[in-house]
Formats: structure tokens, sequence, C-alpha cells
């Protein structure tokens, strides 16, 4: 079958959710139920022939069992218009893909696509920050939700049998319970907050200049331009002076003086001497830099 029979609403000219919700409810209960034998036929005028007016009539057969799907779903607190024409997204994509010769009824076929694309929809909309982001978060997401109609609050006992339910450790469900039972707070103070309010609102509690994007990118600069000056003023050092500078000051274990003049031969006092001399030459490089 073409791409370009990816059934669309536009395409098929099907009634908009958007628009008014009950209205769109009485239309969709006018559309006629197939048969059995209806929906084959259909279905192989749409895999054979790519007959649109084909998948159109597959697609409103089925609207109102997206809308009963959709239903379940109410307790997430999104717009049901919006869960019902997430779902017939999904019964778009199914009737596409719908193969007669299975033996199937087109529901038993589209009800995973229907859902998969309600759970997608509730996923990224029923928090600001993602609660779920792998495939097995999914399913415990939806699963915890079902198992907390029944349980309003977990005591050690109830996590444990839930976890055994689930099919994954005690841990993983504690954290998602923990997810699921945090809010969204907004950054900025709501329009007419009291001043206190404002006050607590993340956006003045969790302000800190020394955090700034400019200061922290000025800072960096400054140390790596200080680093370069650095290796840049124990190059004009003789071989000696540099050395006992890195010795005295730039390792982790700091080289005594009488280390140093045992390995060059001479004084403690001499050493001494050398690295005063070094260092005063090194600073006037530095802040002629």
């Amino acid at each position: 079958m073409s791409n370009a029979l990816m059934p669309a609403t536009d395409a098929v000219a099907l009634p908009s959710v958007a628009d008014d919700l009950n209205s769109y409810l009485a239309k969709i209960a006018n559309f006629k139920v197939l048969t059995s034998d209806e929906e084959q036929g259909l279905a192989r005028r749409l895999r054979d022939d790519e007959d649109l007016d084909a998948a159109r009539e597959l697609i409103k057969s089925q609207l109102r069992f997206v809308v009963h799907i959709a239903r379940s779903y109410k307790g997430y607190g999104l717009p049901m218009a919006d869960l019902v024409q997430e779902g017939n997204i999904g019964l778009m994509k199914a009737v596409k893909r719908f193969d007669p010769d299975v033996g199937v009824r087109l529901i038993s076929f589209a009800v995973h696509w229907i859902r998969a694309e309600i759970h997608e929809y509730v996923i990224r909309n029923w928090r600001i920050v993602k609660v779920a982001t792998t495939k097995a978060q999914r399913k415990l997401f939806f699963k915890l939700r079902s198992a907390k109609k029944q349980l309003n609050w977990f005591s050690q006992e109830e996590v444990q049998a839930v976890a055994k339910d689930l099919g994954v450790e005690p841990h993983v469900v504690m954290e998602m319970e923990s997810r699921m039972s945090g809010h969204d707070n907004s950054f900025d103070a709501p329009a007419g907050s009291s001043e206190e309010q404002r006050a607590l609102a993340p956006a003045e509690t969790l302000h800190e200049q020394s955090e700034d994007p400019y200061t922290l990118l000025e800072k960096a600069d400054g140390e790596e331009q200080s680093v370069q000056n650095l290796h840049a003023g124990l190059d004009t050092l003789d071989d000696r002076s540099r050395d006992i500078l890195e010795m005295r000051w730039l390792q982790d274990g700091k080289t005594t003086l009488h280390d140093l003049a045992d390995k060059y031969g001479v004084s403690a006092e001499r050493i001494r001497q050398i690295e005063k001399a070094a260092m005063k030459k090194l600073k006037t490089q530095l802040l002629a830099a």
C-alpha cells in the first residue's frame, strides 16, 4: 500500500473533534457498525485498489470504539477531545496496516494502535517533566496508575505486592510512585501573588549570580588565559629555574630546598635565591601579559 494512503482526517473527511465534542459524539453515533463481511470487503478494496472511500468507511465504523477507549483515560486530567483525537490517529494507522486475510476483526487489531497513541499523548502532556521515558517505565506508569485506584498510599507490604504483580523491583515502584505524586510548579509566581508568594517562587529562590552563564564563561576564559600565561612565563626561564619552580610549586608533593640542593650540587640557600629570582621574573611576565 502506498505511503500516501496513510489515512488522514482531511483525506477521508472525518468529523472534527476539536470543534465541539458533544456534536462530534452525536455525529459518530449515526455511523454504521460494519458486519465482518462488510469490513473484510472494504479492507480488501483499500489494500488492493488503494480505495480511500473504503478507508473512510472503515475508520468511521470504529470511531465510537475510540471514544470508549479514550474515556478510560479521563483520570489523567487531560481534555477528552484531545484523547479522542490521538486515539483516532492510532485508528488511522491501524486501518493502513490491517490485513483482511488474517481473520480478525478490525477493532481487535486496532486497539493496540489506539492505546499506543493515547499513551504517548498522556506521557507527553501529563507533566512538564516526563515521568516515564523508557518503554518499561511507560508500562509501569499505566499499570501503577491503575493500581493506585485501589491504593491511596503504599505500605511496604503493598509495595512488595505491586512489584511482584508488575514484575519489577520494589525500588522501581517507589521511584515511579514518587514521580507520579509530584506536582508541577510555575517557575514565576502567578499574576496577583502576594509579596511572600513571589519571594518563594523558583524564579527568585533559584537565582544565583555566580552561576550566571555569562559569569561562568568569563571565569572559564579567565582561568584558561591564566594557565596559558603561566606556561608562557615558564618558557622564559632557564631549565634549572623552571625545574625548581615546577618541583616546588607545580606538583602534588612539594620538593624541599635540601632535596633540590642535593640534585644540583649547591646549597639550600642558593636554591632559595634561584627560586626567588625565578618567581620575580615569572610575576613580571604574568603582569605584562
